[in-house]
């Protein structure tokens, strides 16, 4: 970015980086004692590729986490499929593991450089990508300033922009302003995001749809479920997905009320962040609710009251095991999760009063009869007897929540139609 239109604490966030870089080993070293990194894979912090750059044209795809990279797979596909070589960057440990199980393998992953100018340009002089797609809301200075500065397009697929976080960003309109306008385009999710970004300073937005209603079902391994299921034949089971700390204590309660009437229940937790596993298990124990680790290898017996689901990639087998679902992130203030996949794998979904993340969706869920609200361990309860005993009422339900969710699709092939374009214009330079 030219220094005179930087805005001051633009610069002043990138001095910082810079005097920063040399003590970023002690960043990393205190979040791999957190285990938050990837100690055999510390290098690509630092900018340093762990692989080859593939030959071709490139499109390098960043997502954050576990959701976003399920929202560009379909994408990632399609690019594929028309001769683009794709790289796929992240952040966190799950999203990396669920890359080498979810990702094609010609589709390296590598973690994603730190926001630092030198490690940016190493990164960039190794993979030197065609284009650019960043997905959601991942809006990093340095990132953005340094791919400017190699002139390579760059493009916000299904941006997200919530309440929250704009008034974040409005209190350094002129810093995200400056940077909003060295993007290309801004794909938003929705007109609220869409109004959110142009009020920001983005001069390009395009309204093109979230594209979670495009991604597929989770996929299963056919052998873990057959085991499971065998493992739960006779019991009715209720499916508690990526709670946060706070929500566990709810669906415990509401376990322990509802194993009066249905004796026969189990209930799996499967925790946002999966390192939490052991704290459930203790917290489930201490409430006289027996409870397994899935991650230490135990499958449910019949005195398995609580089944803790503390690993990767594994939800798709238990909304496909158990018709309700909890979607956690709601009862708390933490925004609420996604309720799109259970929704297409057949399974009734619940969930509490804070779904900032996906209001509308889940405004039109209720709406339709979609969806079952909850806000405490007696209101959950019962709302989960209900959808478990009456099974004419749930599979109503689920029919309108497919209905609805249908209706958000398209996605994908607007993106595509929006950067088609770049897309163009990068094989008419290739040649």
């Amino acid at each position: 970015m030219d220094r005179a239109r930087s805005p001051l604490l633009v610069r002043l966030y990138r001095t910082a980086t810079w005097l920063a870089t040399p003590f970023v080993g002690l960043l990393l070293a205190r979040r791999l004692k957190r285990g938050k990194e990837d100690g055999a894979r510390l290098t690509e912090r630092y900018g340093r590729a762990s692989a080859p750059r593939p030959r071709g044209p490139l499109v390098w795809v960043h997502g954050a986490s576990v959701g976003e990279m399920i929202a560009v797979l379909p994408l990632i596909e399609r690019l594929r499929a028309r001769g683009f070589r794709v790289l796929f960057t992240s952040g966190t440990l799950t999203s990396a593991r669920l890359a080498q199980a979810r990702l094609p393998p010609d589709v390296p992953h590598q973690f994603v450089p730190l926001d630092s100018p030198l490690f940016l340009r190493r990164f960039l002089k190794h993979w030197r990508p065609d284009l650019v797609l960043l997905v959601e809301s991942e809006l990093w200075p340095n990132l953005i300033l340094e791919v400017n500065a190699r002139s390579t397009p760059l493009v916000l697929v299904n941006a997200r922009m919530s309440p929250s976080s704009f008034a974040n960003w409005q209190r350094v309109h002129a810093s995200v302003s400056a940077l909003l306008a060295r993007v290309d385009l801004c794909l938003a999710q929705g007109p609220e995001d869409g109004e959110r970004l142009r009020q920001l300073g983005a001069p390009r937005v395009t309204v093109t749809g979230n594209l979670k209603f495009d991604a597929p079902p989770p996929p299963v391994d056919i052998a873990a479920f057959d085991a499971l299921r065998l493992a739960t034949a006779g019991r009715v089971v209720f499916v508690a997905a990526s709670t946060h700390p706070g929500e566990e204590e709810i669906v415990i309660e509401a376990h322990q009320r509802l194993a009066k009437e249905l004796p026969n229940l189990l209930t799996v937790i499967a925790p946002r962040h999966p390192e939490r596993g052991t704290a459930v298990v203790q917290l489930a124990t201490a409430a006289g609710c027996p409870a397994v680790l899935r991650s230490d290898g135990y499958r449910p017996d019949k005195g398995t009251a609580i089944y803790v689901a503390d690993t990767i990639g594994e939800l798709g087998l238990f909304y496909r095991l158990g018709p309700v679902a909890l979607l956690g992130g709601s009862l708390v203030r933490k925004g609420g999760q996604n309720p799109i996949e259970p929704i297409k794998l057949d399974t009734a979904i619940v969930h509490g009063p804070h779904v900032t993340n996906f209001n509308a969706l889940y405004a039109r869920l209720d709406e339709a009869g979609g969806a079952a609200l909850a806000t405490d361990g007696r209101t959950l309860a019962a709302a989960i007897y209900m959808l478990l005993a009456d099974g004419a009422s749930r599979q109503k339900m689920i029919a309108a929540a497919q209905v609805t969710v249908d209706s958000f699709g398209g996605a994908l092939e607007r993106t595509l139609g929006a950067i088609d374009p770049y897309l163009v214009q990068i094989r008419l330079e290739r040649h």
